[in-house]
């Protein structure tokens, strides 16, 4: 009875330290963490939001377009001939200056010349049967109608003697303008017909570059713009350029704008001097500068948050709330140029503002804390 009784209390305090042992499991995380809530450590005051931030800064920031295109000369022409002809002299050494008027190819022209003399055959006696019935109307010998008539073929004959003119002087051919020549295509002895090359002619004093810009830039053009170009065949000498034409036309395919822009050649082709010539024919790449900001608002293009059509970042300030050092702001910008992982920022910033450029999906509103574990200094970024 003694043994049986023993063992039921024994039984009876095993229950009751295991269930003492449960209530002590459950109940103290429940009283730590409302002492936590109640009475927060200063350590949980200084947690936020990790982000990364950076500031925004000033610098001069050039608004301008870039594209392709390529050399020429301002005046160029191929000579070709009006007439078929034996080429008998050439008035010219390859790749030589020639002046406005010199004869560089001439064609045989014997035929013109003798088709000149009999035409100025014609005239002399046009003329004299012209005079001989001047007189006898005079005289009163021949009706008016007789002098009418040699009157006229006194007319069809010196046209005739012009035509001829005409059709010698077309066997000469000359330089339209000032210029250096190229290589002949032609040798003395070929026969050519009307339109066949000869050689090429070049006024390289000035040389223009062609190049399309998007149809977006087209309010922005401006004749007198300022041009730079280089030149892969020129490595390290940067050149300036004019807008000197725009075309009014504008390319319904590729949606661009044709711009002709001129600029000086000083080390010409056929001068004596050390420049490196521009030729016609070299790449260039161009940028058009419309206009320049000596103290644009930069931040890096990953600060900027979209939102229904209008552009954000987001701030950190200072908190007013103590424990706190800074807490997010969002604020609506306005973009300008974008350059090289760079973008402006034309409204809504001041320089010395402090942007988060990471995390920012995880700030769903303002007054979030926040906990900078990097700083992004532009210096270490692709500044224009």
């Amino acid at each position: 009875m003694t043994k049986k009784w023993f063992d039921k209390m024994m039984a009876l305090a095993v229950v009751g330290l295991a269930s003492s042992a449960v209530w002590w499991t459950w109940a103290t995380p429940s009283v730590q963490l409302q002492s936590m809530t109640t009475n927060p450590p200063a350590q949980t005051k200084a947690m936020g939001v990790s982000v990364e931030l950076t500031r925004v800064v000033t610098t001069q920031l050039r608004d301008e377009a870039q594209a392709t295109g390529s050399l020429r000369a301002r005046q160029s022409v191929m000579l070709r001939p009006e007439l078929a002809g034996r080429v008998s002299a050439l008035g010219f050494r390859d790749g030589s200056p020639v002046r406005q008027g010199q004869v560089l190819v001439q064609l045989d022209d014997a035929l013109q010349q003798a088709d000149v003399a009999q035409a100025a055959a014609q005239v002399s006696v046009a003329q004299a049967s012209f005079k001989r019935n001047q007189d006898l109307v005079a005289a009163n010998f021949v009706a008016q109608q007789a002098l009418d008539t040699s009157a006229a073929s006194l007319q069809v004959a010196r046209a005739q003697l012009d035509l001829a003119r005409v059709r010698l002087s077309r066997m000469a051919i000359r330089a339209p303008f000032d210029g250096v020549v190229g290589m002949r295509l032609v040798n003395v002895g070929d026969y050519v017909k009307d339109g066949t090359d000869l050689v090429n002619l070049e006024d390289s004093r000035q040389m223009v570059v062609d190049y399309r810009l998007p149809e977006r830039f087209g309010d922005r053009l401006a004749v007198g713009q300022t041009v730079e170009l280089t030149l892969d065949a020129l490595p390290g000498r940067p050149l300036q350029a004019t807008v000197d034409a725009i075309d009014p036309l504008q390319d319904s395919n590729g949606r661009s704008i044709l711009v002709r822009a001129v600029l000086p050649n000083t080390g010409r082709t056929g001068q004596a001097n050390r420049t490196p010539a521009l030729r016609s024919g070299m790449f260039a790449r161009t940028t058009t500068v419309f206009a320049t900001h000596e103290a644009a608002l930069m931040v890096p293009e990953q600060a900027i948050v979209p939102q229904d059509g209008r552009q954000f970042v987001i701030m950190a300030v200072a908190s007013v709330r103590p424990g706190t050092a800074l807490v997010s702001r969002r604020q609506q910008v306005s973009l300008g140029v974008r350059r090289q992982g760079m973008v402006q920022i034309s409204e809504g910033l001041s320089a010395g503002d402090t942007v988060v450029v990471a995390g920012q999906q995880r700030l769903q509103s303002d007054g979030t804390p926040l906990r900078a574990v990097a700083v992004g200094p532009l210096d270490k970024a692709s500044a224009p």
